[in-house]
């Protein structure tokens, strides 16, 4: 290759750019599939993701893409690194950005350093903790932290940290619910959000009687304040939006809120609206539940507050904007999905919990330092005071005795003797 696959090399993480664990990979076709072979930098020979002496630094990795012998570099796993990669394959579409909505929880959930895949048609997100016991793969999600080597682009995701975060919690969380619980998808989509603020029930019931014909509905949430955003996403306009996705679910989240977290309302009303697509009611999930249903199931768990037609406010929106998100003078920054920051929200507090609980361990461990500190000073006080007393005694017995004493001693013994 004339020019390296990672366009922006200062753009990964130095974590990961710091440790001499890299190889190069070269694409090659084996039983008709095309598939990436680790190669040792410089060397070109087959790398192996368990010994030492084929990896190289990053910098030594990088060059050597600029042969023909490799296409892309990788980072390998090992024991001795806290660093865990968690590979999403086949949920991105390359040409129109979407993704499934699993990729997008885990990807909101862990909240670390993410890039796309070789392929364009997946994700690799990198974060330190520890893999929980048990299997590592279901479907198209895999975790790897060690003998395992991870395709690196550089091709980051925007709005993920540019940090590789410590996430062990979301981890165990990621792992027990996507990989390890083969019910996962059984449980209620709320009680997969086990961070959320509110009680939002999971039924056909609706949180709140609205009791609102389709057509009164619509024209409230077109005079609402937030109502030129939800014009704009009912007619199928996803501007400002990472993904038709996350413009579903922003328009579901309004819609939970008008509905009173009425499923059946929900459903009619979205079938109307201009976002509608047959990826709604294609079925996406191990308990047959479809991408709409699930997605509605989402954002009722999600909404923490819904009209309440006794208020007598029909023209604003009790929270600004019912999905959640704030809306700036930049369109890129603008319209975030509640269920995001919702759950991104539930990582901080875990974060700051941990924080606070290595800060409380430190604090102990400092205090029994100082007590060993002291103890030990102690110590040694007490033993120069023993030396010193014991060169005192030693000074004062030579004082006594003078110091040629014992030498003139023995010169009289010897005089002695040759005189007999």
């Amino acid at each position: 290759m004339s020019d390296s696959i990672v366009d922006e090399p200062e753009g990964i993480p130095e974590t990961l750019r710091e440790r001499e664990q890299w190889v190069c990979w070269r694409e090659e076709e084996r039983d008709g599939k095309p598939t990436k072979i680790p190669v040792t930098p410089g060397g070109g020979g087959f790398a192996s993701s368990t010994e030492a002496e084929t990896w190289a630094s990053f910098e030594a990795a990088l060059e050597y893409t600029e042969t023909a012998h490799a296409d892309g570099i990788g980072f390998v796993f090992t024991d001795d690194d806290p660093i865990v990669g968690v590979d999403l394959d086949d949920c991105r579409d390359p040409e129109t950005g979407d993704v499934d909505d699993a990729a997008l929880d885990i990807i909101a959930r862990l909240d670390s350093y993410t890039e796309v895949s070789p392929s364009g048609t997946g994700y690799h997100v990198l974060i330190t903790g520890e893999l929980p016991d048990g299997r590592n793969r279901r479907g198209s999600v895999e975790l790897y932290d060690t003998a395992r080597f991870f395709t690196v682009t550089g091709d980051h995701v925007g709005r993920t940290p540019t940090r590789v975060a410590r996430r062990q919690d979301a981890l165990t969380a990621i792992h027990r619910e996507y990989v390890q619980d083969t019910e996962r998808d059984t449980a209620p989509e709320s009680k997969q959000y086990e961070g959320a603020d509110d009680e939002s029930p999971t039924t056909g019931a609706a949180a709140v009687d609205v009791d609102l014909e389709d057509g009164d509905l619509l024209e409230k949430a077109r005079n609402a304040s937030n109502g030129e955003k939800f014009e704009r996403l009912w007619k199928g306009n996803t501007v400002g939006y990472d993904s038709h996705s996350e413009a579903d679910m922003a328009l579901c989240c309004l819609l939970a809120f008008w509905t009173g977290g009425d499923r059946t309302q929900m459903e009619q009303l979205f079938r109307q609206s201009g976002l509608l697509r047959e990826k709604w009611d294609e079925v996406h999930y191990a308990d047959g539940s479809t991408y709409g249903e699930k997605t509605i199931e989402r954002a009722i768990a999600t909404t923490s507050e819904f009209y309440d037609p006794d208020a007598g406010d029909d023209a604003a929106d009790p929270h600004g904007t019912p999905d959640g998100v704030t809306t700036g003078d930049m369109p890129d920054e603008a319209d975030r999905s509640r269920a995001y920051l919702t759950e991104k929200n539930r990582l901080l507090r875990e974060r700051v919990d941990e924080l606070e609980a290595t800060l409380e361990q430190k604090t102990e461990r400092i205090e029994t330092l100082e007590t060993e500190i002291e103890r030990l000073t102690d110590e040694l006080a007490a033993r120069d005071e023993e030396a010193e007393q014991s060169h005192e005694e030693d000074s004062s017995t030579v004082s006594e005795t003078g110091d040629d004493s014992e030498p003139s001693s023995m010169l009289s013994r010897f005089f002695s003797g040759r005189s007999e």
